[in-house]
C-alpha cells in the first residue's frame, strides 16, 4: 500500500465515525425524538442521508446467509434474490420490451459506455430516459462503463481523470470520466445508477489491483458530486480488489463508511479459479451491510446462481441466458440441450415438460432444432425460455428460503444437475461454508 494512500484513508475512516457519532437521537422540547441522520463527509464530499430515498430494502426471510427480499424502486417492487436481463443498447437481444414484462423480468440492465455512444445523452435527455425509448415501464440497472476498460481493454487508456477508449462502433474517442459516467446515467434515467470504477481483470496480480481499488474509492467521491437526480435515481458502490482479501476488506470499509443504498461486488467471473470466486464472494456479502441489498456482477450459470444466493447475494445479472441461446443451447433443469445436435430431428417434446413459457407450450425440439444457431427465430425463442428458465430457479430459490427449505431445495437441485454425483467439490465447500450439506448420490 503506497504510504498516502494508506494516511488518506485512515483519515477519511476517522472523519466519517466522527461524523456519526451521535446519531442515534436527540431531545427536543423535552420529548425524545428520532433523531434524522447526519451527513457523511469524507473528501470534502457530502453523502446526504435522504429522508425518503428511491430505493427500500425489506428482508423478509433468511436461511443462513440467503435472504428473501423486496427490493422497491421507482419504477418497480422486486422480489429478490433476482436475475436481470442485460440490454446493453436498451435491448435485450431477441425480446420485445412487452416480452420482459412477461417474462417477470424486475430490472433490465444497460450499459452506460454504449449508450452513451449510440443513442448518446442528448437523445435520451431529448426522449425522457431509457424507460420511454425502449417502452419499458419496470426499473432499470446501468453498468457505469467501468467493464469496458476490461472488454475494450486494447482501446482504452485509463489515468485518474478517467478512461480515454476509442469507440469501436466508429473510431471516436471517449474521455469517460466518473462525472461524464453521472450525467449519462442521469439522461437514462435508470432506477440504480453503479459507480464507475476502476475495473482489472480478476487474474491480475500485483500493484496494478491495489492501484485499481484505491482509485475506485476516490472516483466514488467524484461520483457522489456528479449525481444531479438523487431523489429519482440511486447509485450503487462496487466492491473491488481482485483475489485479494485484504484489498476486497478495506474497499469494503471504505464504501461501508460512505453509507450507500446498495452495493455490488465487482471485478470476478473473469476467469479466475472457482475457488478464488467463492471465498471473495463470501468475504463480501460478510462485509457488506445485512439491511442492504448485495448485486454479484456479471454472473449468471445456475450453479453460480444457487451457490452464491446462498452465501448471500441478492441480485446477480448476466449475458449469458441470451448469448448461449443464439448458438442453439437451451436451459434445462438437468443442466442444458444443444438443440443443434441431430438427436431431436425427430423429438417432438418440448424443452422442459416443467417450463410453462411460451416456447415449451408452442414449439418442440424438433422444430427448435431446425432454427437453432441458424434463424434469428431460434435465437428469439430460445431467448425467451432462457431467461424463463433464470426467473423460474430465482422463484424457487426465494420460496425456498421463505419457507426455510433451502437446503432441501439446493440438494434437489444439485441431484438433478449432477445426478452422477460430480458436483463440483468448490461448490460443495462454498455451500458448506453458507451452512448447506450437499449430499450426493454415489455411483
Amino acid at each position: 500500500m503506497k504510504k498516502e494512500e494508506e494516511e488518506l484513508f485512515s483519515a477519511e475512516r476517522r472523519a466519517a465515525s466522527k461524523t456519526n457519532e451521535g446519531d442515534i437521537g436527540t431531545t427536543v422540547n423535552g420529548a425524545d425524538q428520532e433523531m434524522k441522520p447526519k451527513n457523511v463527509v469524507i473528501s470534502g464530499v457530502k453523502y446526504p442521508q435522504s429522508d425518503n430515498p428511491p430505493l427500500k430494502f425489506e428482508v423478509l426471510a433468511t436461511s443462513g446467509m440467503a435472504r428473501a427480499a423486496n427490493l422497491t424502486l421507482p419504477h418497480h417492487v422486486c422480489s429478490t434474490p433476482m436475475f436481470m436481463p442485460v440490454g446493453t443498447q436498451g435491448t435485450v437481444k431477441g425480446l420485445t420490451s412487452q416480452q420482459l414484462v412477461d417474462l417477470n423480468a424486475g430490472v433490465v440492465l444497460g450499459n452506460t459506455y454504449h449508450l452513451g455512444h449510440r443513442p448518446g445523452p442528448d437523445v435520451m435527455q431529448k426522449v425522457g430516459g431509457l424507460h420511454t425509448f425502449m417502452n419499458y415501464p419496470r426499473a432499470m440497472l446501468t453498468d457505469s462503463g467501468g467493464f469496458q476498460m476490461v472488454s475494450l481493454l486494447s482501446l482504452a487508456e485509463i489515468t485518474e481523470e478517467g478512461v480515454k477508449f476509442q469507440s469501436p462502433h466508429d473510431g471516436s474517442t471517449m474521455i469517460l470520466t466518473p462525472e461524464l459516467s453521472m450525467q449519462i446515467q442521469n439522461s437514462i434515467g435508470a432506477d440504480i445508477m453503479m459507480a464507475l470504477d476502476d475495473v482489472v481483470s480478476s487474474t491480475t496480480t500485483g500493484p496494478r489491483v491495489e492501484e485499481a481499488m484505491y482509485r475506485t474509492l476516490r472516483w466514488i467521491d467524484r461520483c457522489i458530486a456528479a449525481h444531479k437526480r438523487t431523489d429519482e435515481q440511486v447509485i450503487f458502490a462496487i466492491v473491488q480488489g481482485g483475489l485479494d482479501a485484504e484489498l476486497r476488506k478495506t474497499c469494503i470499509e471504505g464504501l461501508v463508511a460512505r453509507d450507500f443504498p446498495g452495493y455490488a461486488i465487482g471485478g470476478l467471473s473473469g476467469g479466475e479459479s472457482k475457488d478464488s470466486f467463492w471465498r471473495m464472494v463470501a468475504l463480501s456479502t460478510a462485509g457488506l451491510p445485512p439491511n442492504k441489498p448485495r448485486y454479484l456482477m456479471g454472473v449468471g450459470y445456475a450453479l453460480d446462481l444457487v451457490v452464491c444466493t446462498a452465501l448471500g447475494v441478492d441480485m446477480f445479472d448476466c449475458v449469458f441466458p441470451s448469448r448461449t441461446a443464439r448458438f442453439g443451447t437451451a436451459l434445462v433443469s438437468t443442466g442444458s440441450l444443444n438443440l443443434k445436435s441431430a438427436e431431436y430431428i425427430n423429438d417432438f417434446g418440448p424443452i422442459d415438460s416443467e417450463c410453462e413459457c411460451m416456447v415449451c407450450k408452442n414449439y418442440t425440439r424438433a422444430y427448435l432444432h431446425i432454427v437453432a444457431g441458424k434463424e434469428s427465430i431460434g435465437g428469439q425463442l430460445l431467448t425467451y425460455h432462457n431467461i424463463a428458465y433464470q426467473m423460474r430457479l430465482m422463484r424457487e430459490l426465494r420460496q425456498s428460503i421463505i419457507d426455510n427449505k433451502l437446503s432441501e431445495y439446493i440438494n434437489r437441485f444439485i441431484s438433478l444437475q449432477y445426478p452422477k454425483g460430480d458436483c463440483p467439490q468448490w461448490a460443495i465447500d462454498a455451500l458448506n461454508h453458507a451452512g448447506i450439506q450437499v449430499i450426493q448420490k454415489q455411483q
